[in-house]
Formats: structure tokens, C-alpha cells, sequence
């Protein structure tokens, strides 16, 4: 089975780049999606569904979003991360079953600026995923936790963690609190498979000539419960998305697992 993250900034702008990504031979079996940038019944179902996807979303209005694809049926589990549904409205994470595993797509916060509300409420945030996370080991399922987590892990994840240093990608609470997820037993697909990997970015700014210069981040990421990490075979980083004409300034991330 094959596993991809997307953070599309906008799923009506980028629906031919997903069309397109999803008629490819080389297309996922499962595409977790997010920052779709429209409300849940806005989401566009019908051309994703005639390439023989199934696809069930939680949108907001013009913020945040996500998403699940997939091959085979999805049966939704949550929509809201749970520990604070009543107060979080934004639209950041979904989990289902797909066959015989449990993922969710997940839209982490941002966090900037830093000496906002925004940088405590992402904090709290993670929190809440990795109470999640905690659950979903205790249930002994495997499970995988996919999206845009906007956590660089080390200053490899990063082109010029100097300059970066400050920023709430990379602050050192903001590390602590994805090392967290990993001391748990979670395991982070790409780094396993590429624990020396250097300049393997998966966001370039629309600024300054990012793309061009290979001035990126590595922010999305694929976390396993360790019965999936068992079954992991390869994990890539797909650029060719963010060359296309218009693109997200993300580019997917996938993982491959061998069969149970």
C-alpha cells in the first residue's frame, strides 16, 4: 500500500494538479490532503470519485482543511481532534479505517508569530495529538499519522536554521513536542529510511526564489505506529508536483508498506 501527504494550499486552485497526480501510474493508494481552503461540502467529490477514488474531507471557509482519498472505502472515525472540540473549530484533522489500518490527516498549526495566542494554541495542539497518539497505541492498532506537521525535526530539516531559529518551525518547545510523538513509539518514515538525508525539503516559499534555489523546509511528515513501521518498505519525497505550472508550494511526501 502506497501512503501520501499533500498540503495542496488550495484545492480549487491545484484540482488539476490532484487530477493529475491521481491519474498517475505511480499514484497512492491513500492521499492525505490539506489546507483545502473550503468548506466540507465545497470539497469537489465528483471528479476525484470518477478516477475511482473515495474521498471524505472537513473543510473551513477560505482556512485550513483536510482530507482523505483513498482506493478502497473510508469509514470516518473522528473529525475534530479530541480535548478541545468545543472550543477548536478549525478544520485540521480527520481519521478513518481504510482496510485494515487506522490514518489520519492532520494540519498541524503554523505557530507564528511566536508572542501571539497562535504559538500556545499549536503547543496545545500537539498535546492533544500526542494524547491521540497515546490512545491509539493503548488500542493496539496500527495507525499512521500523515500531513503537514509545519515542524522542521532537526537544522537538517531546515536550509539556514541560523536565520530560522526563532521562528515557531523550529523552536526548540516546538521540537520537544514532536520528539514527544517519537518517544511514544511513533516512528517518522522518511528519517528512518534516510537518517542522513541532507537538503530533502518538501516546502519552498513562493518568495525570493525558494524553489529555484532549493531554499526549503521539511514540515510534512509520515508517522507509523510501530506495527506499520514493521511493514514500511520505502519513503520519498515526490518534487516534480512543485515544478508544475502553479503549484502548492508543498510537494508530496509517500511512504510504501508491505502487506500484513
Amino acid at each position: 500500500m502506497k501512503i501520501a501527504t499533500w498540503n495542496v494550499n488550495s484545492l480549487k486552485v491545484r484540482l488539476p494538479h490532484l487530477l493529475r497526480y491521481l491519474e498517475a501510474d505511480t499514484a497512492p493508494d491513500v492521499l492525505l490532503l490539506q489546507e483545502l481552503k473550503c468548506q466540507t461540502e465545497d470539497v469537489p467529490r465528483a471528479e476525484i470519485e470518477a478516477l475511482g477514488y473515495h474521498v471524505e474531507a472537513v473543510g473551513q471557509k477560505t482556512y485550513n482543511g483536510v482530507a482523505i482519498v483513498s482506493k478502497t472505502p473510508i469509514s470516518v472515525v473522528l473529525r475534530r481532534l479530541p480535548g478541545d472540540e468545543a472550543a477548536d473549530e478549525q478544520a485540521r484533522y480527520l481519521e478513518a479505517d481504510i482496510a485494515d489500518l487506522r490514518v489520519a490527516a492532520l494540519y498541524l498549526p503554523n505557530g507564528n508569530p511566536v508572542e501571539t495566542e497562535k504559538y500556545p494554541y499549536k503547543l496545545r495542539w500537539m498535546e492533544r495529538l500526542a494524547d491521540r497518539a497515546a490512545a491509539l497505541l493503548a488500542e493496539d492498532r496500527p495507525f499512521l499519522l500523515g500531513g503537514d506537521y509545519n515542524i522542521c525535526p532537526t537544522d537538517a530539516d531546515v536550509y539556514d536554521p541560523v536565520g530560522w531559529r526563532d521562528d515557531a518551525l523550529v523552536r526548540p518547545e516546538s521540537r520537544a513536542a514532536f520528539r514527544r510523538l517519537l518517544h511514544l513509539g511513533l516512528t517518522e518514515a522518511f528519517h528512518a529510511l534516510h537518517p542522513h538525508a541532507t537538503r530533502a525539503f518538501s516546502f519552498w516559499d513562493y518568495q525570493a526564489g525558494a524553489w529555484q534555489r532549493d531554499n526549503g523546509l521539511r514540515i510534512d511528515h509520515l508517522l507509523l505506529s510501530p506495527a506499520l513501521a514493521d511493514r514500511l518498505e520505502a519513503c520519498e519525497i515526490d518534487k516534480e508536483p512543485r515544478g508544475w505550472e502553479r503549484a502548492s508550494d508543498h510537494t508530496p511526501v509517500w511512504c510504501r508498506l508491505r502487506a500484513a
